[in-house]
């Protein structure tokens, strides 16, 4: 289907340790970080898994978008986090948008370092 396929690697987060542990402030601001670039949701899930002998838990973070996605999954042990941005370009470009939610999950986490991939899928005739 034609669209744009996101994803990134971040490591070595420096973000406020609760934004790789607490899934429900990290869904809220996924949320509305998803509205100020212009994306309609269409419903959400959150979850924080339990602690390990590694330390706490991470997160899954899913925002169901119209023919979309975003989702977030953290390691707060590695402080390390991979996103997952997707949007259908079928009914109009919506790449500005995915990439404007990508720099602003970038710049949430602040990592010391990341590995972007970007995808164009589809063709357009």
């Amino acid at each position: 289907m034609q669209g744009l396929h996101l994803t990134a690697d971040l490591h070595d987060c420096r973000c406020e340790a609760a934004w790789l542990t607490d899934a429900a402030q990290l869904g809220d601001w996924c949320v509305r970080a998803v509205h100020a670039v212009g994306l309609q949701p269409v419903n959400k899930l959150f979850h924080t898994f339990p602690a390990t002998e590694h330390g706490p838990g991470g997160i899954t973070a899913t925002v169901l978008l119209a023919e979309s996605h975003l989702c977030v999954h953290t390691w707060p042990e590695q402080k390390a986090v991979t996103l997952d941005v997707y949007v259908c370009n079928f009914s109009g470009d919506h790449s500005a948008k995915a990439r404007g939610l990508m720099q602003a999950l970038v710049d949430r986490f602040a990592p010391e370092w990341t590995e972007q991939r970007s995808l164009d899928r589809g063709n357009e005739s």
